[in-house]
């Protein structure tokens, strides 16, 4: 079985139960586990592979869990640039439609290309349209090429613009070859071993896209396979006035008529929910993917972030869409997480720290994983370093690990996947990033044209 020592970190946060901060420390793995993480001089003297990251500050691998990774095709698309979500959708949607087979695995390869290079070891994806023969095959093909350990959530939409919903109808599915093809892709990949690279998640895009029986008989699915659930939340103002003027019930209250509660459920965005809400998916342990690029991007609005906190909801990051965001940079986000949570004059609301272990331990939590989220015996071997000899990073040695959030985010010089080096000294190992960016291109134009 393949071992890794990794030594000499400047300081490697181990985001363990005590929170430790080793300098000079290091960690030896074997077969993509950890053995021992301490200081260099107690590890063993050789490996297989040996990283000497003098120099470095070594993270836990981040947790990315919500994004539409389809998305990077069509960023800064100028019509779409100013608008609310509701119109900003309608604008994309038809482009959307003309997504292949193709565009989603390249757009998949380029936007975990970005999130590997970001420290980004973990990502949930969530592919929601399915054009021209797209399937999300597709994109499990491309997450298995670039070595990122993988949460692929099986979107859908059902109800187009003839029955009331948003999307239209040319892209939505039927209900029965959505239920079938979820079946067919959890059996087919869905990997519930401790350690898995590949998970499958049954992902209905969101109240105003699909109907009720799409959203019970999903829920019924994923508790028969014993898999997760994921679909957007109370994202915006304009969806809390579709469900009521629809339902009748505000969105929370809507996914409690569905069984969409529970702590194998997350929901993206929460934005607006208010105090019993937040009490609610406390109690029943409802995790939150929150999104503050793309809240801010959309004019949404802002999470609750601190209530979250305090209610104990598990709450973790994501980049969201690549057209909303326009970026798939964890680390970013996690900086913009903790800006945003103090613009409303609250300085002590969200620590660096903080909000690394909402890009990590609570990312992994939400996801439903235990192993992985922080550097200790028995979790997988992932993690990445960055140099702290960067013209960002001068004069900011006083705390390295705060530095990496509070400073402009960084590119990693080395992300580590199962052990396995994806990222090193800078430069993508597992796929050729200058020929994914040229077919990227192209396909981003066939779109467009």
């Amino acid at each position: 079985m393949p071992t890794l020592l990794v030594r000499n970190a400047a300081v490697l946060a181990t985001l363990d139960a005590t929170r430790r901060e080793l300098v000079n420390g290091g960690l030896f793995a074997r077969d993509g586990r950890i053995e021992q993480v301490g200081p260099t001089a107690e590890l063993p003297a050789t490996a297989d592979e040996v990283l000497d990251l003098a120099g470095h500050v070594v993270l836990p691998g981040l947790v990315n869990t919500h994004h539409h990774l389809y998305q990077t095709l069509t960023r800064a698309v100028p019509a779409a640039q100013d608008g609310v979500l509701f119109d900003w959708l309608k604008t994309l949607y038809p482009i959307w439609a003309n997504l292949t087979p193709d565009a989603v695995y390249t757009s998949t390869l380029t936007g975990l290309a970005e999130l590997a290079l970001s420290g980004c070891t973990t990502a949930s994806d969530h592919l929601y349209i399915y054009p021209n023969g797209c399937r999300l095959d597709d994109e499990i093909r491309a997450a298995a090429e670039i070595g990122v350990r993988f949460h692929a959530s099986r979107g859908s939409m059902s109800l187009g613009e003839s029955q009331g919903g948003l999307p239209p109808d040319r892209v939505v599915e039927r209900e029965d070859f959505i239920l079938r093809d979820t079946q067919r892709l959890i059996e087919q990949y869905h990997d519930a071993r401790p350690g898995a690279m590949l998970r499958v998640v049954v992902a209905p895009c969101s109240p105003f896209s699909v109907t009720a029986d799409l959203m019970r008989q999903s829920a019924a699915l994923a508790r028969a396979y014993g898999v997760h659930l994921h679909t957007h939340l109370a994202e915006t103002l304009d969806e809390e006035r579709f469900c009521l003027e629809l339902f009748g019930l505000r969105p929370v209250a809507y996914m409690e008529t569905l069984d969409w509660v529970g702590s194998d459920v997350w929901f993206a965005h929460s934005v607006h929910v208010n105090d019993a809400e937040i009490q609610q998916y406390a109690h029943t342990g409802c995790g939150v993917a929150h999104c503050p690029s793309s809240n801010m991007r959309l004019a949404s609005g802002i999470a609750p972030l601190k209530k979250y906190r305090a209610a104990g909801v598990n709450v973790g990051l994501g980049c969201d869409g690549s057209a909303s965001n326009d970026s798939s940079h964890l680390l970013a986000e996690a900086r913009q997480a903790l800006l945003l949570a103090r613009v409303q004059g609250d300085p002590g609301a969200l620590t660096a720290r903080q909000a690394l272990e909402h890009a990590t331990l609570a990312g992994a939590a939400v996801l439903g994983r235990t192993d992985i989220g922080a550097l200790a015996p028995g979790l997988c071997a992932d993690f990445f370093a960055i140099r702290l000899d960067r013209l960002a990073y001068a004069g900011a040695l006083h705390d390295p690990v705060a530095a990496t959030v509070f400073c402009a985010p960084q590119t990693a010089d080395y992300t580590v996947i199962n052990g396995r080096v994806v990222v090193r000294q800078g430069q993508l190992t597992t796929v050729d990033l200058p020929v994914v960016i040229e077919r990227h291109n192209h396909l981003a134009r066939e779109m467009l044209a």
